[in-house]
């Protein structure tokens, strides 16, 4: 993966650390939450195809952001929240080379194959 993708994901993972700073929740809420997207990798316990869908649907920036946005216009901030964690983790994860899954496996993803 090129540094400008990876400086991108990091200035993105700053924006997701910045928004939760506007939140009125303790940093340890920020710390324990934040691998919670991870949960998606349980679909892989399955198939490839339920994991591929499963773990998208945590990692997807577009879900993230329709979250966040619901949750400042009904001014929910347990849905703020959820949008912010998960657009961070997403963030952090791509700028690791981990992006959204093919149905042909774990490994296999838009970024390129995992470890190449």
């Amino acid at each position: 993966m090129k540094l400008s993708l990876k400086m991108e994901e990091f200035a993105m993972l700053l924006l997701g650390v910045w928004a939760f700073s506007l939140l009125n929740y303790s940093w340890w809420w920020f710390a324990g939450l934040f691998f919670l997207p991870d949960i998606g990798m349980l679909g892989y316990l399955a198939n490839d195809k339920i994991g591929a869908i499963c773990y998208n649907i945590f990692h997807h920036k577009g879900i993230a952001i329709g979250l966040g946005l619901t949750g400042i216009f009904i001014q929910s901030t347990e849905l703020q929240l959820a949008g912010i964690i998960l657009f961070s983790h997403s963030s952090f994860d791509r700028m690791l080379g981990y992006g959204l899954k093919y149905e042909k496996g774990f490994k296999f993803t838009h970024l390129g194959e995992i470890g190449n």
